[in-house]
């Protein structure tokens, strides 16, 4: 398959304008899946850089605004302009973009566009079909709503870490405290999360003409992707922990990393002792069926760890899944770049940025077979579009752009 580099013809978003004032992840990332679909995305950034910006790491290890690869990876496909919406002059500028934009993202406390005469009420009196997608952390309403967090709060706050490290928690990490899991997964959940409701407001939009405001809560979005473990308190009292229930299988560690086996069902443990050469098992009574080897599962938990351990983990993996058990093996980012599965889906592409030289990025996680997503342009400098946005498409003049330069409004 060719890369999602290459132009497959008209992307679903085409034609889609977006401005987007976000910083860091949550707003950014929504950005940047609206700007593979084809949108054209105006990112808004205070004159220092989004904050994102001074995140590491760096190219070489060497602080740059312009190589953070924070900023790299969420903000390719887009334009970037440099403007302080905060002030008069600033926030007139903005408010001429917002009345040309279909879709406007911001991720600004709750009260702080209306405060600057930017919040949708204000916006729609001159552009009534314009979607307005608010990212906060606990959304716009309750006695949250104020309050400020990082990823790590909403992680936290959406119930998720409390059952991390799941599975076999106490036979590898006794009395392990709970855990975060991956680096901004919160807000990457409330990114896609956002980029779902807007693109439902865009069909809402073709059939009634009206925008609309859009509330996303950055918790809610944790709670959402958490569902099963919030189902099961609110359907049946039942608080799931740490050991997740499993009764038999989890997490083992092998010479080289970690596998997952999960034999549930008869021909999955008979399959998995088969491999183990361990027929002893296979026909021992008291585990020829689920609830006996529930019953014993910690001398089966032993016996799955002792067969691993001092075996390579992708051996296990493939002996274990292509015996007929449920299996996975936990990759390395290294090992995921490599796989002979993402090459042939097209999944990363390379691009040249003037700072950062030629590296290769993740793409969408999904292809269209008529609208194909793709990743065509490295991450903007900052205020690199400053001149086509402001000059050509605002009609500003060079003197003007000077004077607004040095009065720190872009």
């Amino acid at each position: 398959m060719e890369g999602k580099a290459a132009k497959t013809g008209r992307r679903a978003l085409e034609g889609i304008t977006v401005l987007e004032w976000a910083q860091r992840v949550a707003g950014p990332f929504c950005g940047r899946l609206l700007a593979d679909m084809g949108a054209e995305v105006v990112k808004v950034e205070p004159p220092d850089g989004d904050a994102s910006r001074r995140h590491g790491p760096f190219l070489n290890s060497a602080p740059d605004p312009e190589t953070s690869a924070l900023f790299l990876y969420v903000n390719a496909n887009k334009m970037s302009v440099t403007l302080d919406p905060t002030t008069p002059r600033g926030a007139e500028l903005f408010r001429r973009l917002a009345a040309t934009s279909d879709i406007l993202i911001e991720d600004r406390q709750p009260g702080e566009m209306q405060s600057l005469g930017l919040d949708y009420q204000s916006l729609r009196q001159a552009n009534a079909g314009l979607v307005y997608a608010s990212i906060t952390p606990f959304g716009q309403t309750g006695p949250y709503a104020g309050y400020r967090a990082y990823d790590l709060n909403i992680f936290c706050a959406g119930g998720e870490a409390n059952a991390l490290p799941g599975s076999l928690s106490n036979q590898l990490f006794p009395g392990r405290e709970p855990v975060r899991a991956g680096e901004g997964l919160a807000d990457y959940d409330a990114a896609m999360t956002a980029s779902v409701a807007i693109v439902s407001a865009l069909l809402a939009r073709d059939l009634s003409g009206a925008g609309q405001h859009l509330d996303i809560s950055r918790q809610d979005a944790a709670m959402a992707l958490t569902r099963e473990t919030i189902q099961r308190y609110t359907g049946y009292g039942e608080v799931v922990t740490r050991d997740r229930a499993y009764f038999l299988g989890g997490i083992f560690q092998c010479r080289d990393g970690y596998v997952a086996l999960f034999p549930r069902e008869d021909r999955h443990w008979l399959s998995l002792c088969e491999v183990m050469g361990r027929d002893d098992l296979s026909r021992d009574e008291r585990f020829s069926d689920l609830e006996g080897r529930s019953t014993h599962k910690d001398i089966l938990n032993a016996a799955l760890q002792e067969w691993v351990e001092d075996k390579p983990m992708m051996e296990v993996y493939e002996k274990a899944s292509d015996g007929g058990c449920p299996a996975g093996y936990y990759a390395t980012a290294a090992e995921v770049a490599a796989s002979a599965q993402m090459a042939s889906r097209g999944f990363f592409v390379e691009l040249e940025h003037p700072r950062a030289g030629r590296l290769s990025y993740p793409t969408s996680p999904y292809n269209m077979s008529e609208t194909m997503p793709s990743t065509e342009q490295a991450a903007p400098l900052l205020g690199e579009h400053n001149a086509e946005v402001f000059g050509r498409r605002l009609g500003l003049a060079a003197e003007e752009m000077n004077e607004l330069r040095r009065g720190g409004v872009i």
